[in-house]
């Protein structure tokens, strides 16, 4: 495995590579990995020729400065993890040499970014775009892989390619969940084991509503969820959104989309946490 820590060392190795004609799966990654990134690893080293990741926790995609200094970084474990599930080339940059003291592009995504997480995060998904359409020009990649709990996130970076006139290929992979339902995080490195005990409650309210979709209307499914997180003081509910999968415009009844997501985000134990619910 190669590891780069430079934007020219990157360069050099994947223009090699597509002088080979090989294709190349990309999964940009902020470090602290686990099984959930394992699940895309093992995607990317299976349907392409070379299988690149990066490690870089992105300063400019945080609006909340002491959530970015908190955020896990494991950077040993993390290469040994990658070169064990046959990763080909990693790049771990540091800000510096991703941004080379250049002011940010600002990227705008219209009423994608105007619901759940672009809503509470301002600046979020530019600061998401700056990384990742660096990552996708400096590895020529064929195709990048991202998990489904950043939904809104996968939506994005489809408008970000659309933008950028590319052809890559963005490929969503399902959420890993641990046994007990939580979705795989770095985040949930952070709980305490009191609140990593309740924190699959997430999962266990969102799927239960799921099952009584037939006898209830868009208004009660979020009033029921509402209702049962009230019932977990250790919980703070941020948001819970309907939304169509497609636009990610929040709907009021059934009839307005075959693509019904649940969106939401809670507070536990001070780490902030997301998951998604098909409907």
């Amino acid at each position: 495995m190669e590891i780069c820590r430079t934007v020219d060392e990157l360069k050099s190795l994947t223009e090699q590579v597509k002088r080979e004609g090989k294709k190349i799966g990309l999964v940009p990654t902020m470090g602290a990995l686990h099984n959930g990134h394992v699940s895309l690893f093992k995607r990317a080293r299976a349907e392409n020729d070379i299988f690149v990741a990066s490690v870089f926790v992105n300063p400019v995609q945080f609006n909340n400065k002491e959530d970015f200094e908190k955020y896990p970084k494991s950077e040993k474990e993390d290469l040994l993890i990658l070169e064990r599930n046959g990763c080909d080339i990693v790049f771990v940059p540091t800000a510096e040499e991703v941004y080379n003291n250049e002011t940010p592009e600002h990227w705008s995504f219209g009423k994608l970014e105007e619901v759940m997480e672009g809503k509470q995060r301002a600046g979020h998904f530019s600061g998401v775009a700056n990384i990742v359409s660096r990552l996708f020009k400096w590895t020529q990649a064929d195709r990048a892989y991202f998990g489904e709990k950043d939904y809104q996130q996968i939506a994005i970076i489809k408008d970000m390619v659309r933008q950028m006139q590319s052809s890559i290929e963005i490929v969503p992979c399902p959420i890993y969940r641990e046994e007990d339902g939580l979705a795989a995080s770095s985040r949930n490195k952070r709980l305490s084991p009191q609140a990593r005990a309740v924190a699959p409650k997430i999962h266990e309210i969102l799927t239960k509503s799921f099952q009584q979709k037939e006898f209830l209307s868009i208004s009660q499914i979020k009033s029921f969820v509402e209702n049962e997180f009230k019932k977990y003081k250790e919980f703070e509910l941020e948001y819970f959104v309907l939304a169509d999968g497609d636009t990610l415009q929040p709907v009021k009844t059934k009839e307005e989309s075959s693509n019904i997501i649940g969106f939401i985000a809670v507070w536990l134990d001070g780490v902030r946490l997301i998951d998604i619910q098909k409907y």
